[in-house]
């Protein structure tokens, strides 16, 4: 089994980053079943400031949550669109690094996501359906230790 620490995750964030042309991507892992499957933002490329480190999310909250616990990619080519003003607050990781745009996809382990890897930017409407399909294929088939599809039994 590989290490965590074989697989450089700062450098593959960074990689990503300068692949799709965004203004940030970042890596947030699920911690383990004794701390309640928090979700941290623990890889970042691009952010404004270290302030991404101490959101900490549960299933169903945030853009991390959200897609923790349903298992499927998220793409939302306007934010302000997707989600109301006064909502905002529910979306730390978006106020924090000022995301007008993001696409955050699930990676799996064992056929349970124990990762969320999401790119955004900065300007309106920058994320295209090209650079969501781009950041799938980026992981494909494999991330580290994670893969990018839940793998069925058909």
């Amino acid at each position: 089994m590989e290490s965590p620490e074989a697989f450089n995750y700062q450098q593959q964030v960074e990689e990503i980053r300068l692949a799709m042309g965004c203004d940030f991507v970042a890596l947030a892992l699920v911690q383990t079943e004794e701390r309640h499957f928090q979700i941290r933002w623990e890889f970042a490329s691009g952010n404004l400031s270290q302030r991404f480190r101490r959101i900490v999310l549960h299933s169903g909250k945030g853009v991390a949550g959200i897609v923790f616990k349903t298992g499927k990619p998220i793409f939302v080519p306007d934010a302000h669109q997707y989600y109301k003003k006064e909502d905002m607050y529910n979306y730390p990781i978006l106020i924090a690094e000022e995301l007008e745009c993001f696409a955050a996809i699930p990676l799996f382990k064992h056929n349970r996501v124990r990762g969320i890897l999401l790119a955004g930017c900065r300007k309106h409407k920058c994320m295209s359906i090209e650079k969501f399909e781009l950041l799938q294929s980026l992981v494909t088939p494999t991330f580290g230790p994670y893969y990018s599809e839940e793998v069925t039994g058909i």
